[in-house]
């Protein structure tokens, strides 16, 4: 037996290191300079895709925040303020008042720097979610970090949501990244600060607040408290602050659907989007719509009940993200953000070290097809006309997908938690 001469210890023998491993089973570059290499050209590629995308949406809703909160300011009445849309609809501020509150300091920069400011919130709110959705993923793995980063981000950067989110100056990544900082603190053992994230998101926009309902359902009962205090709270300041904008938003603005826009339009990727689509141009009934709500929730709180069971937090949060999107009235294409964490969960399944080797191959294949769609823009080909089979299935191809996650999303099981809670972190690659 071979000993150091100074300690008489036995020699240390390294880890071997792993190579890159993509999410679907491919060996990337082993060496730095070949990741590097690697890295450039997919920043190149995306980055040159990004800037010749067609249907850019020019900061639309954006302008829409900076025009109504300015408006607001000169006389009063920010519930009154519209612009023409693409689809023939007049565009409103339609959040609650203490968005608009939030949205105050907007005025205080010229029309570019507030193109710049969204820019970069949603830059930030990017890189913090990936954080914790892949974090865990490329730990566990022992792949190269930032190698794995920049691959996460460029796939990131090609889902049609992030796109819209971005292009429209949209705020569903920043509502995101606030609801998901409670799932991180309840699944860190945190759990004593959790609610406030969901609270002020559910106060920006009422869509978050069935988060509420996921608290309360997985008998959460402190966070379901912080996030329903933290919410009235935020209310009741707007309300203060601005009683008149207050009384037309929850006595009249908020009641009024067609200041949202048009039901039937393609981007409405929501169970009513499909209603509409079918009987336009007659409006949905709302019983029908109320009955496949009722329906939703009742697949929802199953699913996250059985999430809770195994301690699977990320999928509890990200089966309530799939849930809002589908019960909301409009969820126009950038709201479905919100499958991001199913997405992830899905593809992290597939990499389970115990899971079968069918499964694996069969979760990172559904996972690599929800993708592509998902990238595809696939809907606007049934823009002008959703009629006919294959309207009816295109026109409402994330529907569908949100469908199919609801259902069908795999959680992980108490053995899995139990193995990968135990599992030692393999040495991380330079």
């Amino acid at each position: 037996m071979v000993r150091t001469a100074r300690t008489g210890a036995r020699p240390r023998h390294r880890v071997p290191r792993r190579p890159a491993i993509g999410a679907f089973g491919m060996t990337g570059p082993t060496t730095s300079r070949g990741r590097l290499a690697l890295a450039l050209g997919l920043t190149s590629a995306v980055a040159l895709f990004l800037a010749f995308v067609p249907l850019h949406r020019h900061w639309f809703d954006l302008n829409v925040y900076y025009e109504a909160v300015g408006h607001w300011l000169r006389d009063g009445r920010i519930y009154d303020f519209t612009i023409p849309g693409a689809d023939g609809a007049d565009y409103g501020f339609t959040y609650p008042p203490f968005a608009a509150l939030c949205m105050l300091p907007m005025t205080l920069f010229s029309w570019p720097a507030a193109i710049t400011l969204s820019m970069v919130l949603n830059v930030a709110a990017s890189a913090t979610l990936l954080t914790w959705l892949i974090g865990p993923i490329v730990q566990r793995h022992g792949w190269n970090k930032w190698f794995a980063f920049v691959v996460a981000s460029c796939l990131f950067a090609l889902l049609e949501p992030v796109r819209d989110t971005f292009s429209f100056g949209q705020v569903n990544l920043l509502l995101l990244v606030l609801v998901f900082f409670d799932a991180w603190l309840l699944s860190t053992g945190r759990g004593r600060f959790a609610g406030y994230g969901i609270g002020l998101a559910a106060a920006i926009k009422l869509t978050p607040a069935i988060f509420i309902c996921y608290l309360l359902i997985t008998r959460r009962w402190r966070a379901a408290a912080t996030a329903t205090g933290t919410a009235a709270a935020a209310t009741l300041l707007a309300l203060a602050v601005a009683p008149g904008a207050s009384r037309v938003y929850w006595t009249q603005a908020l009641w009024d659907t067609d200041r949202i826009g048009v039901l039937s339009y393609v981007s409405n990727q929501s169970w009513e989007g499909v209603l509409a689509r079918l009987v336009d141009p007659v409006p949905p009934s709302g019983v029908v719509w109320g009955l496949g709500v009722l329906a939703v929730l009742a697949v929802w709180a199953h699913r996250v009940r059985c999430a809770a069971a195994v301690g699977d937090e990320r999928a509890g949060f990200a089966l309530t993200g799939i849930a809002a999107c589908l019960i909301s009235p409009i969820t126009w294409v950038h709201h479905l953000v919100w499958l991001i964490p199913a997405l992830a969960v899905l593809v992290d399944s597939g990499l389970r070290p115990d899971a079968p080797p069918a499964r694996r191959k069969l979760l990172l294949r559904v996972g690599a097809v929800v993708y592509v769609l998902l990238c595809s823009s696939v809907v606007w080909l049934w823009r002008f006309d959703s009629t006919g089979v294959d309207g009816f299935l295109g026109s409402n191809a994330y529907v569908w997908i949100c469908l199919g996650l609801l259902i069908a999303l795999p959680l992980r099981g108490a053995r899995s938690a139990e193995m990968l809670s135990q599992e030692p972190h393999p040495a991380r690659i330079p």
